[in-house]
């Protein structure tokens, strides 16, 4: 643990493969294509990527949302969501909607960077992740209104070739896209929380290879 610390520590305060890493997991829309018009500018949100031992492994929790006719109904997400006024900053948001989502409590100390902010168009959001390790496994309360369910991703696991598949995907009951996914728990894990876990998996294969 002590080495992924120290690794991470320090890259994350270079630079980093940001949308090269990201495009390797976009969807891409089969047949006509599409557009997503705003009359907003994009809100900002944050998320988190918890890291934890566990019996000699690396995980981070990963949740899936409950069933709703929002954008993100029923996908798979890491814990986060967009920053309240009483947030100072982004990091702050990460730490709350980590603690309302899941029930972990991070400190300021155990979060050591982030990676390269996302503009996740869907949803009109530009997202930070936020990056923590914990020295133990922490204990997961979900809020049911928010997670239906938690589930731990290791991260050995993560960068392994086999992990990465593509699928057919049908959202908004019409748009088919062809879709990128890492296979977590036999989890589908894609759109924004997959392309932000391409650019995590080329950071750790700086360290793992």
């Amino acid at each position: 643990m002590k080495d992924i610390l120290a690794f991470l520590q320090e890259r994350l305060q270079k630079p980093l493969p940001g949308d090269v890493a990201h495009q390797q997991m976009m969807a891409q829309p089969i047949g006509q294509r599409f557009k997503m018009q705003y009359e907003k500018p994009p809100r900002k949100g944050a998320v988190m990527i918890v890291l934890y031992p566990d019996e000699g492994k690396i995980y981070f929790p990963l949740m899936q949302r409950p069933p709703y006719q929002g954008i993100h109904g029923g996908q798979v997400s890491l814990p986060g969501g967009k920053m309240e006024d009483s947030d100072d900053n982004l990091i702050e948001t990460a730490i709350r909607e980590t603690f309302e989502e899941i029930g972990v409590n991070i400190s300021d100390n155990e979060v050591i960077g982030s990676l390269s902010d996302l503009n996740v168009t869907a949803s009109n959001f530009i997202v930070k992740p936020v990056v923590s390790i914990l020295d133990r496994k922490p204990e997961f309360t979900r809020d049911p209104r928010e997670v239906e369910q938690i589930f731990k991703a290791e991260v050995q696991h993560l960068i392994h070739p086999n992990t990465l598949q593509v699928t057919e995907l049908t959202v908004a009951q019409e748009i088919r896209l062809k879709a990128p996914f890492f296979d977590i728990e036999e989890k589908v894990v894609w759109g924004a929380t997959a392309m932000i876990l391409s650019e995590f998996v080329e950071i750790l294969k700086e360290h793992y290879t």
